[in-house]
């Protein structure tokens, strides 16, 4: 399922879809707080109720987090 233009999620405003694959969809989307653009990765309601693919994904997470390269993608 594809988030519309402009769905809110907290405080994070969907811009466009950037990507789909196999751990769900990715979208650009705009953070009022820190006043720029971010990624966001939505799990499919299958995944999120796999606790194996959830640890999976929260460390793909934790992984990005911890890039410090101005050519790397930052999870927020």
């Amino acid at each position: 399922m594809t988030l519309p233009t402009g769905t809110k999620l907290g405080r994070y405003e969907v811009r466009s879809l950037i990507g789909v694959g196999g751990m769900g969809e990715v979208y650009r989307a705009s953070d009022p707080k820190i006043g720029r653009d971010v990624s966001i990765k939505v799990l499919p309601a299958d995944i999120s109720a796999d606790k194996e693919r959830v640890a999976r994904f929260e460390q793909e997470a934790q992984a990005a987090g911890a890039l410090n390269h101005p050519n790397s993608a930052v999870s927020v």
